[in-house]
């Protein structure tokens, strides 16, 4: 699964991001607008693995660069610019979704989890039956196409530690899926006595 791969060296058709975010910082609105157009649906897709919800991933997309251009003009990027903006999205989805809860359930711990179906929903609980750092370090590697040190950096971890995870959260979901497959194999061919 490869996505869009944003080097830091910046589109083929534009200046750098890191070129963007020091015109941006410089009072320059059209660099900030194009640093939004060129991440916003990346931006929208992560916010939606996180949500489920396309209206709650456009506003956790609108939160996160409203948080971005508050931060010009001291905007520093540490790492590539999907690598930073990762985080944020995250944190903003969490906290969106937090105030959401308890908006609708109240003081309520457990609200009912969305159900969805067919291949999703085995995808879901295979995905489920990871840590979250497992499960994050897999779909930032092959969702994301993030590398081992861009993954490293996001979640805050030594590189052998991303390695680690995803060779344990990959054997993991090899075993599920070859469960799986045993006990699917079992009901399409019952044996009859």
């Amino acid at each position: 699964m490869g996505g869009l791969r944003d080097s830091g060296a910046g589109a083929a058709d534009g200046p750098s991001d890191e070129a963007l975010v020091e015109a941006a910082n410089r009072g320059d609105e059209t660099a900030f607008v194009e640093l939004y157009r060129r991440h916003k649906d990346w931006a929208f897709r992560v916010a939606l693995r996180f949500t489920r919800d396309p209206e709650e991933a456009a506003d956790a997309v609108q939160e996160t660069f409203v948080y971005v251009l508050r931060k010009i003009p001291n905007l520093r990027l540490s790492a590539r610019m999907r690598t930073w903006l990762y985080p944020v999205i995250r944190s903003t989805t969490v906290r969106m979704r937090e105030k959401r809860l308890r908006l609708q359930f109240g003081d309520e711990r457990d609200p009912p989890a969305p159900q969805r179906e067919g291949a999703d929903s085995e995808l879901d609980a295979a995905l489920a039956s990871l840590s979250a750092e497992q499960r994050e370090a897999v779909l930032l590697r092959y969702v994301d196409d993030l590398s081992m040190e861009e993954i490293a950096q996001v979640q805050g971890t030594p590189v052998g530690t991303v390695k680690s995870r995803l060779h344990h959260a990959l054997g993991r979901l090899r075993e599920d899926a070859r469960s799986r497959r045993y006990f699917l194999g079992d009901l399409a061919n019952p044996e009859v006595h």
